[in-house]
């Protein structure tokens, strides 16, 4: 029977791989300033945060083998997922930088922590550059090596242009409502949050395992990407409408001007009156224009227009894991464990 990974065990793994990257940087005899840098960093960077995207591939695989994992099994699969957390890493790294953020989990953002400025652009390289030293070091012989790299480099490249199409639709300091579309939404979520959170474990899961065939991906895919336009959907929701206390922060969607489901949502049904509100309140830095977006979002019902946008989006996601022809390697219980984390979440 399947068994589903904790965190204390995942982070368990993690020590490892730290030596072996540290490893990896003596052979190039790194002066040992640096290598207690790159140690600090990564320390500061890839661990400490929920590790939902890494555990995903232990747990992934273990429903497809319907067993619990040997200790070998369970360290590649721990592996695996810990190079996600490593390009997760780099993403929000680069992230905090580009958006100029000031805290991240609750610290200050890596560049904002003293003497660190912009090496921390050369910092997020490395964290990238670590996902492929590990995968060389463990799986070199794996039969679906190649795969793995090239779907690390699809992933990275499907995140990027997500950002970019988010940095230019959405730019903090400038404005402008016309920029805003649902189908720029979509692509935006989509690129930058579903195909390295939702996709990556468990297209990883099957490559570890070796069954991973065209059809089987394709049919993770299909039902994956919509899942994690699903959850991006719901955390902008949460955004507004959750209670900090649950989700442990304050929404800033609004006065960060973000291209979120919300506002596009009520740019489709507001009256010219109602469209006015929001290009005079909208990404302005003060909660007194904050106040007036959402009392204009409270008028247009958005919060019953989330419900049952999320009722419709799931019972169509719930058709499709119905679908799966198991015969090809694929279990449901994969796509049931994702949804079952999500599916009306307050947090």
């Amino acid at each position: 029977m399947a068994k589903k990974t904790t965190l204390k065990e995942f982070e368990s793994v993690f020590p490892k791989l730290e030596e072996d990257l540290l490893s990896w940087a003596k052979q190039y005899n790194l002066p040992q300033q640096q290598q207690e840098w790159y140690r600090k960093m990564l320390q500061i960077n890839a661990v400490g945060g929920k590790c939902n995207r890494g555990m995903s591939v232990p747990d992934s695989v273990s429903i497809l083998l319907d067993r619990e994992l040997s200790e070998q099994e369970y360290f590649q699969s721990a592996t695996l997922g810990w190079m996600i957390e490593l390009l997760q890493a780099f993403f929000l790294v680069s992230d905090d930088i580009m958006d100029g953020s000031i805290t991240r989990r609750g610290k200050p953002c890596w560049y904002l922590h003293e003497g660190v400025g912009n090496i921390a652009i050369n910092d997020a390289f490395m964290l990238e550059a670590a996902i492929y030293t590990l995968l060389k070091k463990h799986f070199k012989t794996h039969p679906a090596y190649v795969d793995m790299i090239e779907l690390f480099h699809e992933t990275s490249l499907q995140t990027e242009l997500g950002q970019l199409c988010d940095l230019l639709t959405a730019p903090e300091d400038v404005v402008n409502l016309d920029n805003f579309s649902l189908e720029k939404y979509t692509f935006i979520v989509i690129f930058k949050t579903a195909y390295y959170s939702f996709y990556l474990p468990v297209a990883l899961a099957l490559h570890q395992l070796n069954i991973a065939t065209p059809k089987n991906l394709k049919q993770a895919h299909d039902i994956l990407i919509p899942m994690g336009e699903y959850f991006q959907v719901q955390d902008d929701y949460l955004d507004n409408f959750g209670l900090p206390e649950h989700i442990g922060k304050i929404g800033t969607d609004i006065q960060d001007n973000k291209c979120s489901w919300l506002v596009n949502q009520a740019l489709k049904i507001a009256t010219p009156e109602q469209r006015k509100v929001l290009e005079d309140h909208y990404g302005k830095k003060d909660k007194t224009h904050e106040a007036e977006v959402k009392k204009l979002y409270n008028e247009l019902k958005l919060e019953q227009i989330y419900q049952e946008y999320e009722e419709k989006s799931v019972g169509e996601i719930r058709k499709l894991i119905d679908q799966i022809d198991e015969s090809e390697g694929l279990k449901k219980g994969i796509f049931e464990a994702f949804l079952q984390k999500i599916y009306k979440r307050s947090k």
